[in-house]
C-alpha cells in the first residue's frame, strides 16, 4: 500500500479523496487543508462520503510530509498562486513523494516548459528522489491521450480538435467563474483568463504535447476568443444571479498552426446558461461534455460524458481527471524518480477495482 496525502479539498480535492480511498493499492494517510473550519473534520465528510474514513484533516504541512508519504495528490489551486503551488509541490518532492497534480499548467509539456518552472522541480527531484506528473482538469486525457489514441484509427488525418463544452451554472467556484473568466461581468471587462497569451500559457502545453506525439513542427499557436452577452437574467443555485447584458458565454480556441492551417485545436465553449449562444457547440444533453473530433477520412467524433456528485457533469469531469492522476501513482512509484508527462505515463486497466465496494 502506498501512503498517500491529499493536499487541498476543493472540487478536485474532494474527488481525490474518494479516488484514493477507493484504490486498493493506496492508503489515505493525511488530508491537508487551509481553511481553519476544515481542520479536524473527517476526510469522508469533506469528500461528501456517507461514511467516515478515519483520517482527520490537518493544516500541519511539515508534520504530514515528515511521515515520508509515498505519494501526494496536490489538489490546491495554482490559478492565482502559481509560485506558492510550485513551492508546495517541490517541498513534497523533496520529501521523496511521487506528486500528481493539475496545478502547474506549464508542466503539461515539460520538454518546452520555462526554466523558471522546470528547474526548481528537477532540483527537488535530484535532492529528494520524488517524481512529478502534471495533467489537467479540463480533463487532461481529453487533450492528450484520448485524441492521440483516436487519431490512430484513421487513414487520413487533416486536423485534431478537442472540445470542452460546459454550463458553469453547476459550478461552485464563484471567484473563478465571475472574475477569472468574467461570467456576469460587463462585456468590456478584461477577464484574466481571456487576456492575450493567458490561454496559451494554460493550454498551450497540451497543444505542443500532441504535436510532439504526432511528429509535427508547429509554426505557432494562435488564440481566438469570442464572447456573448446574456439576453435575460438567469439564476444559479450556488452563485446567485447573472444579469442580462453581462457576459454569458465564451468560446476560445488554441490553434496549433502548420503551413497556415490549424491542425491541432483545443477549444472551450463555456456558458452560464444554455440559452446563451445556442448556435455554438452544445452537449447532446445535460450540462456538459468533452469531445474529440478527428477531421479526415474517416471523420471520427467521440463524446465523453461523465457524472459524479449526484449527476453533476462538471464534477464528473473533475473526477475523471483526478482518476487519471491518482491511478498513475502506482506506475510512477515503480518508475525512476523524474519529471513525467502524459506521453510517458500509461493508462492502466482498473485491475482490482472492478466491482469493488466503494467507500
Amino acid at each position: 500500500m502506498t501512503s498517500t496525502i491529499v493536499w487541498g479539498t476543493g472540487n478536485v480535492g474532494r474527488a481525490a479523496i474518494r479516488a484514493v480511498a477507493a484504490h486498493p493499492g493506496l492508503e489515505l494517510s493525511a488530508v491537508l487543508v487551509h481553511a481553519p473550519d476544515k481542520v479536524g473534520r473527517d476526510a469522508g465528510d469533506l469528500a461528501g462520503l456517507e461514511s467516515p474514513l478515519g483520517v482527520k484533516a490537518t493544516n500541519d504541512v511539515e508534520a504530514a510530509l515528515a511521515t515520508r508519504p509515498g505519494a501526494v495528490v496536490y489538489a490546491a489551486s495554482g490559478d492565482i498562486r502559481p509560485d506558492d503551488a510550485l513551492a508546495d509541490i517541490c517541498r513534497a518532492i523533496r520529501a521523496g513523494a511521487v506528486v500528481v497534480t493539475p496545478s502547474l499548467y506549464a508542466l503539461y509539456d515539460p520538454v518546452n516548459a520555462p526554466p523558471e518552472v522546470r528547474d526548481p522541480v528537477l532540483a527537488a527531484i535530484a535532492e529528494g528522489g520524488g517524481s512529478l506528473f502534471v495533467s489537467g482538469v479540463d480533463p487532461g486525457w481529453g487533450n492528450d491521450v484520448l485524441p492521440l489514441l483516436v487519431s490512430g484509427l484513421g487513414s487520413v488525418v487533416d486536423a485534431v480538435r478537442c472540445q470542452e463544452i460546459f454550463d458553469y451554472a453547476t459550478y461552485d467556484q464563484e471567484d473563478s467563474v465571475r472574475y477569472l473568466v468574467g461570467m456576469g461581468q460587463p462585456m468590456e471587462y478584461d477577464a484574466p483568463m481571456l487576456s492575450p497569451g493567458v490561454p496559451t500559457m494554460v493550454w498551450g502545453g497540451q497543444v505542443r504535447l500532441m504535436a510532439r506525439a504526432l511528429g509535427l513542427e508547429l509554426d505557432e499557436i494562435r488564440e481566438t476568443v469570442l464572447r456573448r452577452p446574456l439576453e435575460s437574467t438567469v439564476g444559479t443555485k450556488a452563485m446567485g444571479e447573472f444579469e442580462a447584458g453581462t457576459q454569458g458565454a465564451i468560446r476560445f480556441e488554441l490553434q496549433g498552426m502548420v503551413d497556415g492551417e490549424a491542425v491541432i485545436v483545443v477549444e472551450h465553449v463555456t456558458r452560464i446558461h444554455a440559452s446563451c449562444a445556442p448556435d455554438w457547440p452544445m452537449p447532446a444533453d445535460g450540462d456538459g461534455a468533452h469531445r474529440v473530433i478527428i477531421e479526415g477520412r474517416p471523420r471520427i467524433e467521440v463524446t465523453v460524458e461523465a457524472t459524479d456528485e449526484g449527476g453533476n457533469r462538471s464534477a464528473g469531469g473533475n473526477a475523471t481527471a483526478v482518476g487519471r492522476l491518482v491511478n498513475a501513482i502506482e506506475w510512477l512509484s515503480e518508475a525512476e524518480p523524474g519529471l513525467y508527462d502524459a506521453l510517458d505515463v500509461p493508462i492502466r486497466p482498473a485491475v482490482g477495482r472492478v466491482g469493488r465496494k466503494r467507500p
